[in-house]
């Protein structure tokens, strides 16, 4: 099973690549914070962004909410469906 993940995403018509990892995810997940939403949002959106999708996600990421959108976007795509149940 490989942990590295890339997730094309099409915002406002404009199509961005990123390059998930394990240590993104973890980095982002130790981030958050419950004062503390768009940073680690901006952060995991800018830190795995493919070169080519730079610039755009730099221009996006100047509309309000935009970084928490695309990192949910990310963060749903990247986290498989798992089931767990408790033992008794």
């Amino acid at each position: 099973m490989t942990v590295d993940k890339t997730i094309k995403l099409n915002v406002n018509g404009r199509e961005l690549t990123f390059n998930m990892s394990l240590g993104i995810y973890n980095r982002y997940i130790n981030e958050l914070q419950p004062s503390s939403k768009v940073g680690p949002a901006q952060n995991l959106c800018t830190r795995s962004v493919a070169d080519e999708s730079k610039a755009a996600l730099q221009e996006l990421l100047q509309l309000p909410g935009m970084a928490v959108q695309i990192a949910s976007k990310l963060f749903e795509d990247y986290t498989p469906d798992i089931e767990i149940e408790v033992g008794k």
